[in-house]
């Protein structure tokens, strides 16, 4: 009889530590789970620039854009999710005597997302951005790159991306802007569609922000291409003359292929105004090599012919970086 009531007890001590444990655990679970994801990373290039119409070769390490970040997303209700981001940079991390520390905003927003798609505000990149200018965002120093002309901001955005039908969506963005004539509210629409091997976007930015009183229109096409190993990348956008300025034409083809840890790229860009000189083109090459999760490095040279009043000048650079990740 009292061995029975001693392995009672002892079973009923166990059971008690074991669900305190489980409770604990659960509980441990749930505030990790809601603690927000902090990241970041550094990021330095060294880069070497010939000009020459300036006649000068200067070279020298650099800051690339490194950033710390915090982001986090919780369930509102049902299949309704939460999420903020907030981005922070201007570190420069390759001289501490030129820094401030933190001291830019990069990203910041706030939204929610479900069945219905998702709507975010705040400071981001635009649709267009995303959707158009691929070649730019891919290389890690860049440069040379030609930007695509659009005026809508990053900042002040209210965004929208539908839910997929058969593979399309619908993107959109507005700049609630005030400004001393008043309010303006540039947008931007676009459409997209995603397979397994192919993306296409279609984008148009109205222009309508800023200082300018143009109304003139940037339509723009993107173009990528899935081949396993082999990427393929198209992109075109124009203007019209706008506020005194002549209208441009952007185009660009970029191939990248991965093999094991190493990815090698090259593009060529080409911009023409509508009328006058000053056509640019703009060769890239880059060979990355990722030595882990969290660290890769990196070569990249770019060559760019700048056309300007029927004198060419010539500016070609080789930067050699890593990035630190997590």
């Amino acid at each position: 009889m009292k061995k029975t009531l001693i392995a009672s007890a002892v079973a009923s001590a166990m059971l008690s530590t074991t669900t305190f444990a489980m409770e604990s655990a659960s509980e441990l679970a749930a505030m990790m789970e809601s603690k927000p994801d902090v990241y970041g990373n550094i990021q330095l290039v060294w880069v070497h620039t010939d000009d020459d119409q300036a006649g000068s070769s200067v070279s020298g390490l650099a800051d690339n854009g490194s950033t710390l970040g915090i982001k986090h997303d919780h369930e509102l209700s049902p299949g309704v999710t939460g999420f903020f981001k907030l981005e922070l940079e201007g570190i420069s991390a390759d001289d501490k005597e030129d820094s401030s520390g933190i001291d830019a905003l990069d990203e910041a927003y706030i939204g929610v997302k479900g069945d219905f798609g998702q709507f975010w505000a705040g400071s981001d990149d635009s649709q267009f951005e995303e959707m158009i200018e691929g070649i730019n965002n891919y290389y890690e120093y860049a440069a040379q790159s030609i930007d695509h002309v659009n005026e809508t901001g990053e900042g002040n955005l209210l965004q929208y991306t539908s839910p997929s039908f058969g593979g399309v969506k619908i993107l959109t963005a507005v700049a609630l802007e005030e400004g001393d004539g008043g309010s303006k509210y540039p947008y931007q629409v676009g459409l997209m569609y995603e397979s397994d091997a192919v993306t296409l976007s279609v984008a148009m930015d109205s222009n309508d922000g800023g200082d300018t009183d143009s109304n003139e229109n940037t339509y723009g096409v993107g173009a990528d291409f899935n081949l396993g190993d082999l990427g393929l990348r198209a992109e075109y956008s124009t203007r019209s003359a706008a506020a005194g300025e002549p209208g441009l034409m952007v185009y660009g083809v970029l191939a990248s292929y991965s093999i094991g840890a190493n990815n090698f790229a090259a593009s060529y860009e080409y911009a023409e105004p509508d009328e006058g000189d000053g056509e640019t083109t703009v060769i890239s090459l880059q060979a990355l090599h990722n030595l882990s999760d969290h660290m890769y490095v990196y070569v990249e040279g770019y060559l760019g012919d700048y056309d300007s009043g029927g004198s060419d000048n010539e500016i070609s650079e080789v930067a050699v970086g890593g990035v630190y990740y997590f």
